[in-house]
């Protein structure tokens, strides 16, 4: 049984003990932080649509004719027509024939791996994956390949160890803690020449990347050749909830199959019409895209005039990364004191020896206040003892990444090298570095 006391007190020497901040208002560019004015650079509300007085009507009008919340699932009495219109125009938007509402991407992504995969069958994942799609792995009882983050050669010779089994490819298009874009192309190419499926989680792309925001696939032309699309209504699209954009035989698949689907109640009927609304914005008004993009852009500028490796980063998307979490945290507070919010990000979210202040630009922010709060970032960071042009030492010197996971008898991971023709669980807490994939 696990000590409860002894487990916080242990998370707190490792830096790693977390709270509840209070925001009071709405998500905007600036917030009320636990009763201070901040500039908040840590929200995905990246268009700014959260509180735009359209998103806001359309939910309240929502509730007032449909009610406050859906009252079953999906295959009960969930599905109302507010459900069937979000579906057809986030299907239409993606440029899929079918799209299924899902109550959030943690959902999406769990019940649609899980259904797609099978305990003799083998997954391929990139190593930086969002946790959804690992506990989607897991409760698929799949093998379970975990490339180096888009190294496309381990990839491949996953896929050539696996001896047929393979069942699908998954990755985020943007990775969340990073920023950094997946090699789409390349990834459809191999799972093409293999006859794999895809699955690509566009939670970060919808609504910041490609044409009219349809998402990185759109960006790479690559929309009518991958086999899912999860996306958020979350983020960009500033409401709550989920989908899968797909082809009909896949949609009605998943109706079947995916038990988060079938065994989660509807999403509410204000946050289907704040997407909804949102949605239109977004289509009206694509020049947020751009704007998010331009803003994105002078933060990535100044975060480098003042020292600060952001890596690849090409997004909305830009890690600090300091390495030590307790320092780490020890920036962010220094930071909030002098009015800027960048949240520290700490182990299990990233690997160990690479947390970070992952900042995130709105396309409501004004360039002059980035570039002011990227200098605020330098000068608390100083502060403390940490010299922002030491970040790019902090990443060249790690170790291996390697993101802890708890012991799982369902799941077994394919360990390298060799590739065993049944693979051992991976060891993750192993002292040694080791060349993995997680």
């Amino acid at each position: 049984m696990i000590e409860i006391e002894a487990r916080l007190d242990e998370l707190k020497a490792l830096g790693l003990h977390r709270r509840t901040r209070l925001v009071s208002g709405p998500q905007g560019p600036h917030v009320l932080l636990d009763g201070k004015p901040v500039l908040l650079l840590c929200s995905n509300n990246y268009l700014g649509l959260a509180d735009h007085p359209r998103v806001r009507e359309a939910a309240a009008d929502a509730a007032m004719r449909w009610g406050a919340g859906a009252g079953a699932s999906r295959l009960v009495s969930g599905t109302m027509t507010l459900h069937r219109r979000l579906e057809e125009r986030l299907a239409a938007f993606k440029r899929r024939e079918s799209a299924l509402l899902f109550g959030s991407g943690y959902l999406a992504n769990t019940g649609t791996i899980a259904a797609l995969a099978r305990p003799s069958d083998v997954i391929f994942s990139d190593e930086l994956n969002h946790a959804s799609i690992i506990d989607g792995c897991r409760l698929s009882r799949a093998d379970v390949f975990v490339y180096d983050h888009c190294d496309l050669e381990h990839l491949a010779w996953g896929i050539s160890q696996a001896e047929g089994r393979g069942a699908l490819i998954v990755t985020d298009s943007v990775f969340s803690m990073d920023g950094d874009v997946a090699p789409l192309a390349e990834i459809v190419e191999l799972a093409q020449q293999f006859g794999l499926r895809t699955v690509v989680d566009e939670a970060h792309g919808t609504g910041t990347l490609g044409p009219d925001g349809r998402g990185a696939l759109a960006e790479a032309g690559l929309e009518d050749q991958v086999d899912v699309v999860v996306g958020t209504l979350g983020k960009a699209l500033g409401s709550y909830g989920a989908f899968v954009a797909c082809d009909q035989q896949m949609a009605r698949y998943l109706v079947n199959v995916a038990r988060t689907f079938i065994f989660s109640t509807a999403p509410p009927p204000p946050a289907v019409a704040g997407a909804l609304a949102a949605l239109d914005l977004l289509q009206e008004r694509p020049r947020r895209v751009q704007k998010l993009a331009a803003n994105a852009g002078a933060l990535r500028d100044t975060l480098q005039e003042v020292g600060f490796d952001v890596g690849e980063s090409r997004t909305q998307i830009l890690p600090l990364l300091v390495g030590d979490a307790e320092l780490a945290m020890r920036i962010c507070e220094a930071a909030l004191a002098r009015g800027v919010f960048a949240q520290a990000i700490r182990p299990p979210t990233v690997p160990p020896m690479t947390s970070r202040l992952r900042l995130a630009v709105m396309a409501t922010h004004h360039e002059q206040e980035l570039r002011d709060a990227a200098r605020t970032l330098a000068a608390a960071a100083r502060a403390v003892g940490f010299e922002p042009r030491s970040a790019g030492a902090v990443a060249a010197d790690r170790d291996e990444p390697a993101i802890p996971a708890p012991e799982d008898p369902d799941l077994d991971m394919l360990a390298l090298p060799p590739l065993p023709r049944r693979p051992r669980v991976f060891d993750f807490e192993a002292p040694e570095s080791v060349r993995r994939a997680a």
